[in-house]
């Protein structure tokens, strides 16, 4: 009778499975792991959405906030364009009023005897560190007297004589020193003699702008 020791054939046949399911744990924890990994990755990116999500709301509710203080903005500015406008018409009429007196009473200054021009602040400065730009206080205002005077939308015309043409320049050196007046600019003249006094005199014009 033959015996045959199936003992180390079956040992084999016991070791197999036991290997095969090791793997099969590996490959199930590394399946696990995977899903608790997406797991975590998800709900941090659905935090994330939450988060972007709040912030759009807030912004969209302060766009609305927004909208809602401008809204009447267009309104708002047309009323304010028609107080400017109203304004400066007002001003225009006080100015038609009161500046063609303004200018006459500054004239007298300019021309009469220890007086001058109305100087503002700027024109004094310039004067201290410019002595051209200045005016001669001791100027016999008698010299030079107008014979016309006329304005339109402020551009003024000065007509008169003038003893010589030093006195000519004394006269809208004065002018161009005023706060009343700009643009001072001397038109063409002529030198003649007087048929009653037979003295010689400068005839002269001005063309000059009015402040006011």
């Amino acid at each position: 009778m033959i015996r045959v020791n199936l003992l180390p054939h079956v040992r084999e046949q016991r070791t197999a499975p036991e290997g095969g399911q090791l793997w099969l744990l590996v490959i199930m924890g590394v399946v696990v792991l995977e899903i608790i990994v997406l797991f975590f990755f998800h709900q941090t990116k659905e935090d994330e959405l939450a988060d972007v999500k709040s912030q759009a709301a807030r912004l969209t509710t302060e766009i609305s906030d927004i909208k809602a203080i401008v809204k009447d903005h267009a309104k708002v500015k047309q009323k304010l364009a028609e107080l400017r406008a109203r304004e400066e018409a007002i001003a225009k009429l006080q100015g038609g009023r009161t500046g063609p007196t303004s200018v006459l009473l500054e004239l007298s200054r300019v021309l009469t005897a220890g007086r001058g021009p109305t100087i503002d602040d700027a024109t004094r400065t310039e004067m201290q560190h410019n002595p051209m730009a200045t005016f001669n206080p001791a100027w016999d205002t008698r010299r030079v007297w107008l014979t016309t005077f006329s304005e339109a939308e402020r551009n003024v015309r000065l007509e008169g004589r003038a003893r010589d043409a030093g006195d000519v320049y004394e006269f809208a050196q004065r002018l161009k020193l005023s706060r009343f007046f700009s643009n001072v600019r001397l038109l063409p003249g002529k030198q003649e003699t007087d048929k009653t006094s037979k003295v010689e005199l400068v005839d002269f014009a001005l063309q000059v702008k009015a402040i006011y």
